[in-house]
């Protein structure tokens, strides 16, 4: 995967599928110090429309784990490799992730983010996210646990293709 210098217009974002699971878990592990379980995600990826791998050339560079419920979109998980990071694919996937939501009639969509992982609240923050909340002690790290941000996007007062 090292060296690929394809176009965001290049990728694909599909609906990820049970044979994606070892390539999905693979860019987990890098992209993540805590990633899900093989188990976790294998029951996402038995819900219909609900993980999300964008790839090029047959080679999965990041994917995402979503779920709709009551006109609410909820981003679970996303990843990309870290040898890609940086180039606007984060931004790519997740917009395509906005568009899922919209396509489900969502009205707002909610996220958890680390409260260190800066480069994640600025994507967010760019494309119009806000804090709207905290979960203290959410996720785990290196040195006991660390605080979640809860940002909300209101998918109604925003074009989520910008």
């Amino acid at each position: 995967m090292a060296g690929i210098k394809a176009t965001i217009a290049a990728m694909m974002v599909r609906p990820a599928q049970v044979e994606d699971l070892y390539n999905i878990m693979e860019v987990g592990r890098r992209a993540h110090s805590f990633p899900w379980s093989e188990q976790v995600m294998q029951q996402y990826l038995q819900r219909p429309l609900s993980a999300w791998v964008l790839e090029h050339q047959s080679s999965v560079l990041g994917h995402a784990v979503i779920r709709v419920i009551a006109g609410e979109g909820e981003l679970l998980t996303i990843a990309i490799d870290p040898e890609q990071q940086g180039k606007g694919l984060g931004r790519a996937l997740l917009q395509q992730i906005l568009t899922r939501f919209a396509e489900q009639h969502a009205e707002q969509c909610f996220l958890e983010v680390r409260a260190s992982n800066d480069a994640a609240i600025r994507l967010y923050e760019s494309l119009g996210f806000a804090c709207a909340g905290v979960r203290r002690d959410y996720y785990p790290c290196a040195h006991g646990r660390e605080d979640a941000w809860i940002d909300a996007l209101d998918l109604t007062a925003h074009d989520i293709l910008d």
